[in-house]
Protein backbone atom coordinates (compact mmCIF):
# COMPACT_ATOMS: atom_id res chain seq x y z
CA UNK A 1 0.00 0.00 0.00
CA UNK A 2 2.86 2.37 0.83
CA UNK A 3 4.48 1.64 -2.52
CA UNK A 4 1.24 2.43 -4.30
CA UNK A 5 1.01 5.82 -2.60
CA UNK A 6 4.68 6.62 -3.25
CA UNK A 7 4.13 5.81 -6.94
CA UNK A 8 1.00 7.96 -7.12
CA UNK A 9 2.65 10.86 -9.06
CA UNK A 10 3.76 8.32 -11.68
CA UNK A 11 0.46 6.41 -11.80
CA UNK A 12 -1.68 9.59 -11.83
CA UNK A 13 0.39 10.99 -14.70
CA UNK A 14 -0.20 7.77 -16.64
CA UNK A 15 -3.93 8.03 -15.91
CA UNK A 16 -3.90 11.57 -17.34
CA UNK A 17 -2.04 10.31 -20.40
CA UNK A 18 -4.62 7.54 -20.77
CA UNK A 19 -7.49 10.03 -20.76
CA UNK A 20 -5.92 12.75 -22.93
CA UNK A 21 -3.87 10.60 -25.33
CA UNK A 22 -5.60 7.18 -25.34
CA UNK A 23 -2.53 5.61 -23.75
CA UNK A 24 -2.54 2.06 -22.35
CA UNK A 25 -1.37 2.03 -18.74
CA UNK A 26 -0.89 -1.75 -18.50
CA UNK A 27 1.20 -3.01 -21.41
CA UNK A 28 2.03 -6.50 -22.61
CA UNK A 29 5.77 -6.75 -23.30
CA UNK A 30 5.44 -6.95 -27.12
CA UNK A 31 3.76 -3.53 -27.09
CA UNK A 32 7.02 -1.89 -25.99
CA UNK A 33 9.58 -4.46 -27.16
CA UNK A 34 8.25 -5.55 -30.54
CA UNK A 35 11.75 -6.29 -31.89
CA UNK A 36 12.47 -8.75 -29.08
CA UNK A 37 10.98 -12.08 -30.12
CA UNK A 38 11.56 -13.45 -26.62
CA UNK A 39 8.74 -11.28 -25.29
CA UNK A 40 6.04 -12.64 -27.58
CA UNK A 41 4.96 -15.60 -25.44
CA UNK A 42 5.44 -14.05 -22.01
CA UNK A 43 2.06 -13.63 -20.34
CA UNK A 44 3.05 -13.31 -16.67
CA UNK A 45 5.07 -10.08 -16.88
CA UNK A 46 3.86 -6.64 -17.96
CA UNK A 47 4.91 -3.00 -18.14
CA UNK A 48 3.22 -0.45 -15.88
CA UNK A 49 3.62 2.61 -18.07
CA UNK A 50 6.89 3.13 -19.94
CA UNK A 51 9.23 2.47 -17.02
CA UNK A 52 8.23 -0.35 -14.66
CA UNK A 53 8.51 -4.05 -15.48
CA UNK A 54 6.15 -5.84 -13.08
CA UNK A 55 6.50 -9.56 -12.42
CA UNK A 56 3.65 -11.06 -10.39
CA UNK A 57 4.01 -14.23 -8.35
CA UNK A 58 1.71 -16.92 -9.73
CA UNK A 59 2.92 -19.98 -7.78
CA UNK A 60 1.72 -20.53 -4.22
CA UNK A 61 4.53 -20.27 -1.68
CA UNK A 62 7.15 -19.11 -4.19
CA UNK A 63 9.86 -16.81 -2.81
CA UNK A 64 11.57 -16.17 -6.16
CA UNK A 65 10.74 -16.34 -9.83
CA UNK A 66 12.37 -16.26 -13.23
CA UNK A 67 12.19 -12.81 -14.85
CA UNK A 68 13.01 -12.02 -18.46
CA UNK A 69 14.62 -8.62 -19.02
CA UNK A 70 14.03 -7.42 -22.60
CA UNK A 71 17.06 -6.79 -24.75
CA UNK A 72 18.69 -3.50 -25.79
CA UNK A 73 18.10 -2.08 -22.31
CA UNK A 74 19.76 -1.94 -18.93
CA UNK A 75 17.40 -2.70 -16.05
CA UNK A 76 17.49 -1.65 -12.41
CA UNK A 77 15.92 -3.32 -9.40
CA UNK A 78 13.35 -0.80 -8.13
CA UNK A 79 14.09 -1.56 -4.49
CA UNK A 80 17.90 -1.56 -4.33
CA UNK A 81 19.03 -0.08 -7.68
CA UNK A 82 21.18 -3.05 -8.73
CA UNK A 83 21.61 -3.09 -12.52
CA UNK A 84 21.22 -5.95 -15.01
CA UNK A 85 21.81 -6.17 -18.73
CA UNK A 86 18.83 -6.99 -20.90
CA UNK A 87 18.28 -10.07 -23.08
CA UNK A 88 18.56 -12.50 -20.18
CA UNK A 89 16.55 -14.41 -17.61
CA UNK A 90 17.40 -13.81 -13.96
CA UNK A 91 16.12 -15.35 -10.74
CA UNK A 92 14.52 -12.50 -8.83
CA UNK A 93 13.78 -12.54 -5.11
CA UNK A 94 10.10 -12.41 -4.24
CA UNK A 95 9.63 -12.23 -0.47
CA UNK A 96 6.11 -12.46 0.86
CA UNK A 97 5.64 -8.68 1.17
CA UNK A 98 6.59 -7.69 -2.39
CA UNK A 99 6.90 -8.75 -6.00
CA UNK A 100 9.89 -8.14 -8.30
CA UNK A 101 9.79 -4.80 -10.14
CA UNK A 102 12.51 -3.52 -12.48
CA UNK A 103 13.02 -0.06 -13.99
CA UNK A 104 14.07 0.44 -17.61
CA UNK A 105 17.27 2.42 -18.18
CA UNK A 106 16.49 5.98 -19.29
CA UNK A 107 13.43 6.20 -17.07
CA UNK A 108 12.50 9.25 -15.02
CA UNK A 109 10.39 8.09 -12.10
CA UNK A 110 8.61 10.66 -9.87
CA UNK A 111 8.22 9.33 -6.34
CA UNK A 112 6.17 10.97 -3.62
CA UNK A 113 6.18 10.63 0.17
CA UNK A 114 4.40 7.92 2.12
CA UNK A 115 0.86 9.15 2.78
CA UNK A 116 -2.25 7.59 4.31
CA UNK A 117 -4.83 8.84 1.79
CA UNK A 118 -4.94 10.89 -1.39
CA UNK A 119 -6.29 14.01 0.36
CA UNK A 120 -3.38 14.15 2.81
CA UNK A 121 -1.58 17.49 2.55
CA UNK A 122 2.15 17.48 1.74
CA UNK A 123 4.66 20.17 0.87
CA UNK A 124 4.62 19.02 -2.76
CA UNK A 125 8.21 17.78 -2.78
CA UNK A 126 8.83 14.98 -5.26
CA UNK A 127 11.91 12.82 -5.72
CA UNK A 128 12.91 12.22 -9.34
CA UNK A 129 14.74 8.94 -9.80
CA UNK A 130 16.70 9.32 -13.05
CA UNK A 131 18.05 6.06 -14.46
CA UNK A 132 21.15 6.08 -16.66
CA UNK A 133 21.51 3.91 -19.75
CA UNK A 134 19.38 5.58 -22.44
CA UNK A 135 17.74 8.86 -23.34
CA UNK A 136 14.46 9.27 -21.54
CA UNK A 137 11.53 11.54 -20.85
CA UNK A 138 8.48 11.69 -18.65
CA UNK A 139 5.58 14.11 -18.39
CA UNK A 140 4.27 14.88 -14.91
CA UNK A 141 0.53 15.50 -15.12
CA UNK A 142 -1.50 17.26 -12.44
CA UNK A 143 -5.08 18.44 -11.95
CA UNK A 144 -7.21 19.24 -8.90
CA UNK A 145 -7.86 15.56 -8.22
CA UNK A 146 -11.45 16.26 -7.17
CA UNK A 147 -13.56 17.43 -10.10
CA UNK A 148 -14.09 16.73 -13.78
CA UNK A 149 -12.63 20.13 -14.73
CA UNK A 150 -9.74 18.35 -16.46
CA UNK A 151 -12.27 17.56 -19.17
CA UNK A 152 -12.54 21.33 -19.71
CA UNK A 153 -8.79 21.82 -19.95
CA UNK A 154 -8.01 22.55 -16.30
CA UNK A 155 -4.76 20.63 -15.82
CA UNK A 156 -1.03 21.19 -16.09
CA UNK A 157 2.04 19.25 -17.11
CA UNK A 158 5.80 19.44 -16.73
CA UNK A 159 8.12 17.51 -19.03
CA UNK A 160 11.40 16.00 -17.90
CA UNK A 161 14.08 14.90 -20.38
CA UNK A 162 17.30 13.01 -19.72
CA UNK A 163 20.20 13.06 -22.20
CA UNK A 164 22.23 9.90 -21.69
CA UNK A 165 25.30 11.30 -23.48
CA UNK A 166 25.60 14.65 -21.71
CA UNK A 167 23.96 13.40 -18.47
CA UNK A 168 21.75 16.52 -18.50
CA UNK A 169 18.28 16.58 -16.96
CA UNK A 170 16.02 19.24 -18.46
CA UNK A 171 12.79 20.37 -16.81
CA UNK A 172 10.41 22.22 -19.10
CA UNK A 173 8.28 25.26 -18.45
CA UNK A 174 5.01 24.31 -16.78
CA UNK A 175 2.14 24.24 -19.26
CA UNK A 176 -1.50 24.71 -18.34
CA UNK A 177 -3.20 25.65 -15.09
CA UNK A 178 -5.89 24.50 -12.69
CA UNK A 179 -7.42 25.90 -9.53
CA UNK A 180 -5.33 25.13 -6.47
CA UNK A 181 -2.14 24.33 -8.36
CA UNK A 182 1.14 24.64 -6.47
CA UNK A 183 3.23 27.14 -8.42
CA UNK A 184 6.47 26.42 -6.55
CA UNK A 185 7.78 22.89 -6.26
CA UNK A 186 10.85 21.22 -4.85
CA UNK A 187 12.42 18.33 -6.74
CA UNK A 188 14.93 16.06 -5.06
CA UNK A 189 17.03 14.41 -7.78
CA UNK A 190 18.56 10.94 -7.47
CA UNK A 191 20.72 9.73 -10.36
CA UNK A 192 21.07 5.96 -10.64
CA UNK A 193 23.73 4.26 -12.77
CA UNK A 194 25.54 0.93 -12.86
CA UNK A 195 28.18 2.45 -10.58
CA UNK A 196 25.69 4.24 -8.31
CA UNK A 197 23.02 1.77 -7.24
CA UNK A 198 20.15 3.46 -5.43
CA UNK A 199 16.68 2.11 -4.88
CA UNK A 200 13.52 3.31 -3.22
CA UNK A 201 14.51 1.32 -0.12
CA UNK A 202 17.86 3.12 0.09
CA UNK A 203 18.26 5.82 2.73
CA UNK A 204 20.16 7.99 0.28
CA UNK A 205 20.46 11.74 0.25
CA UNK A 206 19.40 13.38 -3.04
CA UNK A 207 22.10 14.05 -5.63
CA UNK A 208 20.76 17.59 -5.69
CA UNK A 209 17.63 19.59 -4.87
CA UNK A 210 15.95 22.00 -7.26
CA UNK A 211 13.46 24.74 -6.44
CA UNK A 212 11.12 24.96 -9.41
CA UNK A 213 8.83 27.94 -10.07
CA UNK A 214 7.45 26.93 -13.44
CA UNK A 215 10.41 28.13 -15.50
CA UNK A 216 12.76 25.82 -17.46
CA UNK A 217 15.74 24.32 -15.65
CA UNK A 218 18.71 22.19 -16.68
CA UNK A 219 21.17 20.32 -14.49
CA UNK A 220 24.10 18.00 -15.16
CA UNK A 221 23.81 14.82 -13.13
CA UNK A 222 27.15 13.07 -13.67
CA UNK A 223 28.99 15.10 -11.03
CA UNK A 224 26.14 15.23 -8.52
Amino acid sequence: IQLRYRLLPYIYSLAGKTFHENYSLLRGLPMDFSTDNNTYNINDQFMLGPSLLVNPITVKGATNRSVYLPKENVWYDLYNGKSYEGNQHIKAAAPYERIPVFVKGGSILPIGPVIQHTDEKTDGTLTLYVYDGANGDFTLYEDDGLTYNYEKGDFSWIQFKYDNNSKDLTISERKGHFKGAQHAKKFNILWISKEQAKGIDSQTKPSTTLNYNGKPLKIKLLNN
